[in-house]
């Protein structure tokens, strides 16, 4: 199971920007697909963004499409999620979450990830 520590949070205007960041502890994080969810207050957990374990296929939300960008980078075991355009509807909880098994299908359920950070505090407010 990977470790993982989200940062990066913070309080932006609307149509503002914001990158998340996610590090990972573990020797599995090159072969493990890897994802942003976010939970507002009162709703359940949502998939947000994922990246392949090569970093090179993405997938989104379609409530996000065009606006956030997830990227990895191996070397340095991170996840990140550049958030732009960001709307008062975005404000939650983010969090990163690794998947329970290496080279995986994307998918966008939180019930296939088996590791998740503390969570990073996004408050979008003019």
């Amino acid at each position: 199971q990977l470790q993982l520590v989200e940062s990066g949070g913070g309080l932006v205007q609307p149509g503002g920007s914001l990158k998340l960041s996610c590090v990972a502890a573990g020797r599995t994080f090159t072969t493990t697909n890897m994802g942003w969810f976010r939970q507002a207050p009162g709703k359940e957990r949502e998939f947000v963004a994922g990246i392949a374990w090569g970093g090179m296929n993405t997938y989104y939300a379609d409530s996000v499409k065009g606006r956030f960008i997830i990227s990895r980078d191996n070397a340095k075991n991170t996840v990140s999620l550049q958030m732009n355009d960001l709307k008062p509807e975005d404000t939650a909880v983010y969090y990163c979450a690794a998947r329970r098994v290496p080279y995986s299908s994307p998918s966008s359920s939180r019930a296939d990830y088996g590791s998740w950070g503390q969570g990073t505090q996004v408050t979008v407010s003019s």
